[in-house]
């Protein structure tokens, strides 16, 4: 199920359980997942793409065990918030993931977290080949912790209707 609101996708996922955050690009897939509680995420690995079969066998494959309750897709957006054909890319990445294997997807707007992601990585004096390798997970870091920032604070005024 594609959600168009993170309010939605929040909704549908289990309590518990890990979520995964891609950086999805043209030539490779920057993936990150969450811990059980959905408080932290933290870079994993980035896929060079191929064909969508072969970088859909190997999100699996690389998920499989980790009991992921739902995916953030970043989603490429212009700086004015319109969509152009990346975003249409991404769009289109997300239903072949969901015609595949149907578990709960959103998009989260990825403006600006390469740039965070690489600002950090800046600050960490990382060395320019190691940046090279690392940056796109750590952008799927930058993209999931939005996402999982936003549905704790769904959850936390959730909680406060009880009180």
């Amino acid at each position: 199920m594609i959600f168009a609101e993170i309010e939605a996708f929040a909704a549908a996922l289990p309590r518990t359980g890990a979520v995964a955050g891609l950086d999805l690009g043209t030539k490779t897939i920057g993936v990150a997942v969450s811990d059980g509680l959905r408080a932290i995420a933290t870079p994993l690995v980035t896929i060079r793409r191929t064909k969508f079969t072969a970088d859909a066998a190997e999100l699996d494959r690389l998920l499989a065990g980790r009991e992921i309750a739902g995916l953030i897709l970043g989603l490429p957006r212009n700086m004015d918030g319109s969509e152009g054909p990346r975003a249409q890319s991404t769009r289109a990445f997300a239903r072949n993931l969901d015609a595949r294997a149907p578990r709960p997807l959103a998009f989260w707007d990825e403006r600006l977290s390469t740039v965070a992601a690489e600002r950090a990585l800046l600050e960490a004096d990382t060395t320019r080949k190691r940046r090279g390798e690392v940056i796109d997970h750590v952008a799927a870091s930058y993209i999931l912790q939005g996402a999982l920032d936003r549905m704790g604070r769904i959850g936390a005024r959730a909680d406060d209707d009880y009180d």
